[in-house]
């Protein structure tokens, strides 16, 4: 049996589980990376290109498996257009306060209005530990 994809909450740091513990308390319920980025893998324990329907597990940022997760949409927008379910999903005030944490994020990146991004949506199906 092929096993489930993986995924990591990177916060601002690599000692962040911020992002997780949100998952984990069902406030933070999608996540979002650059639409360029989504099918490739950031490590072993973050495969990337998640589909709707995907069951997937959650590592914590040691490697260590807290939860399950249920895919339930995933869809392209634009930095300067994030839609207010996605907004509220990651736990955001508004669209601009998600732009702003999320160019902390990827302070690496020259963001436009125009950067493609996909929004990941999913709920809580089980917590490990």
């Amino acid at each position: 049996m092929p096993r489930l994809k993986r995924l990591q909450f990177w916060g601002r740091d690599v000692d962040d589980d911020d992002l997780l513990l949100q998952a984990l308390s069902g406030q933070k319920t999608a996540t979002a990376d650059l639409a360029r980025d989504w099918h490739v893998p950031i490590s072993e324990y973050d495969d990337g290109g998640y589909m709707a329907g995907d069951l997937v597990e959650v590592y914590d940022l040691r490697n260590q498996l807290r939860c399950h997760i249920r895919i339930t949409e995933v869809y392209e927008t634009t930095f300067g257009d994030i839609p207010e379910k996605l907004w509220r999903a990651e736990v955001c005030t508004s669209a601009e306060d998600f732009r702003s944490g999320h160019r902390v994020s990827w302070s690496a990146e020259s963001l436009t209005d125009d950067t493609r991004i996909i929004g990941c949506h999913f709920e809580l199906v089980k917590i490990e530990r």
